[in-house]
């Protein structure tokens, strides 16, 4: 994708669509370093409503990221950039109590959220991507993704509202989470995500290899297959205005919805 805005047509629907993917950049070996957080937005508009729309993650309480259009071609943006720019959001940045180590198998408070930060009310859509990279930035495709875990919340409040897990679009590496409730200027969603680990069963991927010696003997030399890893997590979050949601959806996101009294189900 590209890093700036575009504008594309849309001749079924006059909506405003709305796209934030936030980069999610845990560059952290695995029991090294404490972690960074790079993150990442473009915007893709259909023909734009006269109201503003505009979406922001949250993280333990504090916004994080966010981008919201303010008219013609102006936006009110936090996003990241590789190059240690100013403004860079960081996710992540206090995930370890000072002088400490990420442990594997160890579960560490994240609790993740989408703010409507527009002046219209919106529907949200959660895409999470997980997997590893080299020290080079090459994606790592012998470790799994599912060693990553991520305490995901899909338990229904008090007062309805419930974050969908969408199994039909998810696979290992991808989970898909719409809320289910129309989200109001203002207004923030609970909790998708309560926790991240990487699974403690890691410490037992292990490479042997064995070197004979001129003396006779064998020397064997266990390495750890994460040795130089770090594990990533993508949060991309999508808005959609309410007007005309299900068919709104489907054209943006190709996915069929149902409605009942504002609440969406998976149809």
């Amino acid at each position: 994708m590209s890093r700036f805005g575009k504008v594309i047509s849309s001749p079924r629907f006059n909506i405003a669509l709305f796209v934030v993917a936030a980069l999610l950049l845990l560059a952290s070996v695995v029991g090294g370093t404490q972690a960074a957080l790079s993150y990442y937005s473009d915007t893709y508009l259909a023909r734009l409503a006269a109201s503003d729309i505009g979406v922001t993650l949250v993280e333990n309480d504090q916004k994080v990221a966010w981008r919201d259009y303010e008219g013609g071609n102006s936006w009110n943006e936090r996003t990241w950039t590789r190059d240690g720019q100013e403004n860079s959001a960081e996710l992540l940045s206090n995930l370890l109590p000072q002088g400490e180590t990420f442990q594997v198998g160890r579960e560490y408070a994240e609790n993740l959220a989408v703010q409507n930060t527009g002046t219209i009310t919106q529907y949200v859509r959660v895409s999470l991507l997980k997997y590893w990279e080299d020290a080079d930035g090459n994606k790592v495709n012998t470790v799994s993704p599912d060693l990553i875990r991520l305490g995901l919340n899909t338990e229904r409040m008090a007062d309805g509202s419930a974050w969908l897990l969408d199994e039909d679009s998810s696979t290992k590496e991808r989970t898909v989470l719409y809320y289910n409730r129309p989200l109001a200027s203002g207004e923030t969603t609970h909790d998708f995500c309560k926790t991240v680990s990487v699974d403690g069963s890691i410490a037992s991927k292990v490479t042997q290899t064995e070197q004979k010696n001129a003396d006779g003997t064998t020397t064997i030399t266990t390495t750890y297959d994460y040795n130089g890893l770090r594990f990533c997590l993508e949060a991309n979050v999508y808005a959609v205005q309410e007007h005309n949601v299900v068919d709104a959806i489907h054209s943006a996101w190709g996915r069929n919805m149902t409605i009942s009294d504002g609440t969406l189900s998976l149809g």
